[in-house]
């Protein structure tokens, strides 16, 4: 049995590059954010390929699913945490804008 196969799914692995566009963005966020809104981002960012990964290592379908449901309940966090950091002017610049567009047309979106 192979005990790491969630690696091989599509959804961790895409999970996981949205943890790295995430982690571009934050570095261009104002330095007064960095206790708040990038420590919130950051935490809820790393949530969804850990709590997949962490699903996938459970026996039982209810608790895969558990996880699973955690999961895209920090994706929907991110999202809501994005779209503040727009409205309060921290991804105001073209290169900022791109990483969102590219954080938001990404497949972990249609496969969780």
């Amino acid at each position: 049995m192979n005990y790491f196969y969630f690696k091989k799914l599509d959804v961790y692995n895409y999970s996981k590059e949205l943890v790295k566009y995430i982690y571009l963005l934050l570095k261009k966020f104002p330095k007064e954010e960095e206790y708040a809104l990038c420590n919130q981002l950051r935490r809820a960012v790393i949530s969804v390929p850990s709590n997949i990964a962490e699903g996938f290592g459970r026996a039982s379908s209810k608790e895969k699913i558990h996880f699973i449901d955690i999961a895209y309940g920090s994706l929907m966090e991110v999202e809501c945490q994005i779209e503040i950091s727009a409205e309060l002017g921290s991804l105001a610049t073209k290169n900022n804008m791109l990483l969102v567009s590219r954080w938001r047309s990404s497949p972990v979106f249609f496969i969780l």
